[in-house]
């Protein structure tokens, strides 16, 4: 079967038996899946696929884009409509096509309100209810009562053991992430709740829709809301209306920057796992402030 008969039969059985697959049109922006804009009798759909991927990564980022619609929040989160892993054909991902704004409109302010609004969705423990995804990377979201215990175990040093397994990283770099482990920064013994955030939130992720702010491809976890703005500012792209609505609506504690720029180490890692390249030694050289 060729994927558009594949993907009329999809929407077909999730939809209407009756719905029509006009065209299948590629869209640009990926660097690890492809993008098309479907064009259907029922309208237009948005179709992730991948032939060459872990089997459950659309599974697992459509479990993200549901929890984060069940959030609550003002921020417009794609509808999943069918999710597949990856067997004989391609690993397959629909959801609502998200058009953008008629005209121009400054959704920063509410940008940021959603993300303080998604922010105050808690659970009572660290992780989520499956691995999942940051990239192609799999993240380890094991349940943890700890924050401390979590980020520096199940996303840190599991990672540099990924790294360990696919890069050169050397004796003396390994030593310096056990020493940081071992001793981390007083300002991680801060607390916090479990909050449940997007995960990778790059200004790539974010993009403003004639229904507001949307946020996609998703790695979500309960975490440390402060966590999310890690690739926030890794990356830059997003307006200072956008933290002074936050702070305004879910206040922020002085120290944030400083925790921020301690958890782009996990974020440089992970890039450095994907791509190497510099990104290593941008990792270590967080990890050297504080060892």
């Amino acid at each position: 079967m060729d994927l558009k008969n594949h993907i009329t039969s999809l929407l077909k059985d999730a939809i209407d038996p009756k719905l029509e697959v006009f065209s299948m049109n590629t869209l640009g922006g990926g660097c690890i899946n492809q993008a098309s804009k479907i064009n259907t009798s029922h309208g237009p759909f948005f179709l992730k696929s991948n032939a060459q991927c872990p089997p459950d990564i659309f599974l697992r980022e459509a479990e993200s884009l549901e929890a984060l619609a069940r959030a609550g929040s003002s921020l417009k989160i794609p509808k999943v409509l069918v999710k597949t892993s990856l067997g004989e054909n391609p690993a397959i991902l629909i959801t609502e096509y998200l058009e953008g704004p008629e005209h121009y409109q400054d959704l920063d302010g509410a940008l940021g309100q959603g993300l303080a609004e998604l922010h105050q969705y808690t659970h009572d423990q660290f992780g989520f209810y499956h691995d999942n995804y940051c990239g192609a990377t799999l993240q380890n979201n094991q349940w943890n009562n700890k924050w401390l215990d979590f980020f520096l175990q199940q996303r840190i040093w599991y990672l540099v053991e990924m790294i360990t397994k696919r890069r050169n990283l050397g004796g003396h770099e390994i030593k310096l992430y056990e020493k940081f482990i071992l001793e981390p920064p007083s300002c991680l013994q801060h607390g916090p709740k479990p909050s449940l955030i997007h995960g990778d939130l790059w200004s790539g992720n974010y993009m403003p829709s004639n229904q507001g702010p949307a946020i996609i491809d998703p790695a979500s976890a309960f975490t440390d809301r402060e966590f999310e703005f890690s690739i926030m500012n890794m990356f830059g792209g997003f307006s200072q209306k956008v933290w002074d609505t936050y702070d305004e609506i879910y206040p922020l504690t002085p120290e944030w920057k400083e925790r921020s720029d301690i958890y782009m180490l996990y974020h440089y890692l992970n890039h450095y796992y994907l791509f190497g390249g510099g990104y290593g030694q941008q990792a270590t050289s967080i990890v050297k402030r504080y060892v």
